[in-house]
């Protein structure tokens, strides 16, 4: 569903603290993630994890929830294995100029007056009015919904939308750039030496914030008022400020990671946690659950998807007691695999 409508000034709060950043750090802990199984069981291994995850990404999209991001990260993977013997500096300049991709493109298509999404947005609306979903009935569509088969016309035509989000914000080339990043940090293993690392952190942390935090006003104030200055520049202030602020959002929790330590169970099972987000999206916006969708403000709704975290970290907790893996990690383990795997774990 679309967001609910907020004031302006909140919406210029949003740009500034939230938007980018919390994408930018999950895509900079995926690259981590994928140094780590690189390394340790090879590019076909990896390559059949990356094909799974599609999979799994695909029926989240297609079924579940049109924000998915899954299918991007693992279509965004299965690039990295070509480039796992290139030199730190030569990755390091690859992931700058792919984070910098967008704003040449942008700059080209304004030049143009082309824009390259536009088959995909008009197949996203033929999509939408085959299914009888408008304008005027868009934002209610799924909280009006009372059956799943009503549901699915919206995901159909929700489904060509996410592709079209993609295109137009060229979202691949910055997913993989901020996968190069990721992966350096993993290959150097730099998440294994905080301690001897604190002081470059602390150095690191205060450029980043530095330089992301007042640059991220700029472009909350573009965001907001339609991107007065083109494209082009908008997509060069998301680059110069929306990275690094989300850089020294990880940066910060690495100075202060014991209030942090709590949710490393959710981290454990952070697949399982996603689409289970999904899940109890559906059961409390939805009108096939409770139907909050739009009789919410902004404030209760994240209300509630804070208590939904919390009861996601105790349930994490509960089971990582018993069990080795996540639910959905352990089925993902077992498929990439090919092999049955021993779930709980052992007295």
């Amino acid at each position: 569903m679309r967001q609910p409508s907020i004031g302006p000034t909140t919406a210029k709060q949003r740009y500034v603290v939230l938007d980018g950043k919390f994408y930018t750090i999950f895509s900079i802990l995926f690259g981590i993630g994928f140094s780590i199984i690189l390394s340790r069981r090879g590019v076909r291994l990896f390559l059949r994890r990356m094909l799974i995850l599609l999979l799994i990404g695909l029926v989240h999209l297609l079924f579940i929830w049109n924000g998915d991001i899954l299918l991007l990260y693992a279509a965004g993977g299965m690039l990295l294995p070509l480039f796992v013997r290139c030199r730190d500096r030569v990755l390091l300049t690859l992931a700058v100029l792919l984070i910098l991709l967008p704003v040449a493109l942008d700059a080209w298509a304004q030049w143009r007056g082309i824009d390259m999404a536009a088959p995909l947005y008009h197949a996203w609306w033929r999509q939408a009015a085959s299914s009888g979903i408008t304008e005027a009935n868009f934002a209610t569509w799924l909280r009006d919904a009372d059956s799943y088969a009503v549901m699915f016309e919206f995901l159909k035509q929700g489904a060509i939308e996410r592709m079209w989000e993609f295109a137009s914000g060229h979202r691949l080339p910055k997913v993989v750039g901020l996968f190069f990043i990721g992966y350096l940090i993993g290959r150097n293993r730099l998440y294994a030496r905080l301690d001897e690392l604190r002081p470059q952190i602390r150095t690191a942390f205060v450029w980043t914030l530095a330089a992301g935090l007042p640059l991220s006003f700029v472009y909350a104030w573009s965001c907001a008022g339609g991107q007065p200055w083109g494209a082009a520049v908008h997509s060069l202030l998301y680059a110069v400020s929306v990275v690094p602020l989300g850089i020294a959002y990880m940066l910060g929790v690495c100075l202060l990671l014991r209030p942090f330590e709590p949710l490393r169970h959710a981290g454990r099972m952070a697949l399982s946690c996603y689409i289970g987000q999904s899940l109890a999206g559906i059961v409390l916006f939805y009108g096939v659950g409770f139907g909050w969708g739009t009789s919410l403000g902004l404030v209760h709704i994240e209300i509630v998807a804070v208590a939904v975290f919390v009861v996601e970290l105790l349930l994490c907790r509960l089971w990582l007691h018993y069990f080795k893996f996540g639910p959905l990690e352990w089925i993902w383990r077992m498929l990439t695999y090919g092999m049955w795997l021993s779930l709980r774990k052992d007295k």
